[in-house]
């Protein structure tokens, strides 16, 4: 008994011995895990003739680059090899040659990423790293312009505004009617204090005047100031009236200050000949009547004082300017009939 059981025993040690010989030829190459990537070879026995440096990386680059290259999908063309540098790339554009184990789990995430739904829909799968940033940076860089473009485009379009604003301001028919209506007794009283009266110079003449072309303008281009008598004008003028302080003189459709009718009321805002129609409307109202339109439409920040002051030959001459007439800073006749009161 105790002799069949040494034959046993030993008979066991030498099949367990043959076994272990045997071992590390026979050990099977793992499989890869989830597409990782990863290549193992086959040890060569011991013994055997190691190959040679350049061979062994070109085989193992062969493989890497077959493990990289992905499975071409319904009716989609294989990506073509890079060969403007010389070397090969695979689809993520990273070198093929790379062997470090970063390199093969960078490859493993890039293979993930494919399989993800929507992942670089838009990207090019050959684009590079640098590629697909200017690509990612291109829909801001579109939104900036964009959003740019309207600022310059809305900035010009005020600008044209701001020129054509007088063009396109017109004063309102109904309005001046209502104007007119409401000034159908207005009086103007001096205001020596906010308005300065101006004093007789029979050397002054109209600035500007002779520089105002136009049959219009031929009765400011002509003025100059005189000093009479009462008895003068009357027996020249059947119109002379008390208005705002000063005596005037009605003549074919203007309104002239009256030097001299009476001394004691020689009031007058500006001296230069007032258009009022051939209605012969009191200067006054018609000033008055100037005033509340170009107030309304923003010229004049005054009083309705029926006053032609500063601030009233400021406002006529901005409006003039801006309507393309010329800028005379008075009533006159292309002024009135502009304003709808001629």
């Amino acid at each position: 008994m105790k002799k069949f059981t040494s034959l046993l025993i030993g008979c066991s040690l030498a099949l367990a011995g043959a076994a272990l010989a045997q071992q590390p030829n026979e050990q099977p190459t793992p499989k890869n895990k989830q597409g990782a990537g990863k290549t193992h070879t086959t040890q060569p026995p011991p013994g055997a003739n190691a190959a040679k440096p350049e061979a062994t990386a070109a085989k193992q680059h062969g493989a890497r680059n077959e493990q990289a290259t992905p499975k071409g999908h319904k009716g989609e063309a294989p990506p073509k090899p890079a060969t403007s540098t010389g070397a090969e790339r695979n689809v993520s554009g990273q070198p093929a040659a790379s062997a470090t184990p970063g390199a093969k789990q960078q490859l493993g995430q890039h293979r993930k990423g494919r399989n993800a739904p929507g992942a670089n829909a838009k990207a090019s799968p050959s684009a590079s790293p640098a590629t697909a940033a200017k690509t990612s940076a291109t829909p801001a860089t579109a939104a900036a312009s964009a959003s740019a473009a309207p600022s310059v485009s809305a900035a010009g379009q005020q600008n044209a505004q701001a020129k054509g604003t007088g063009a396109a301001k017109k004063p309102d028919p109904q309005q001046v009617q209502q104007i007119k209506s409401q000034h159908a007794n207005f009086r103007a009283q001096p205001k020596p204090q906010q308005v300065p009266p101006v004093t007789f110079n029979q050397n002054y003449r109209i600035q500007g005047s002779d520089r105002w072309q136009g049959s219009q303008y031929e009765v400011f281009r002509s003025y100059r100031p005189e000093r009479h008598d009462q008895g003068w004008y009357r027996s020249r003028y059947n119109r002379v009236e008390l208005i705002g302080g000063g005596y005037y003189y009605w003549n074919n459709g203007y309104w002239y200050p009256a030097w001299g009718y009476n001394p004691s009321a020689e009031y007058y805002a500006y001296d230069a000949p007032i258009y009022v129609g051939h209605r012969a409307e009191p200067p006054d109202k018609v000033i008055a009547d100037v005033q509340a339109v170009l107030q309304q439409m923003g010229y004049y920040k005054g009083e309705v004082d029926g006053l032609l002051g500063p601030m009233t030959r400021e406002a006529l001459t901005a409006y003039q300017s801006e309507q393309g007439l010329t800028t005379t800073a008075v009533i006159d006749e292309p002024t009135l009939d502009s304003l709808g009161m001629g």
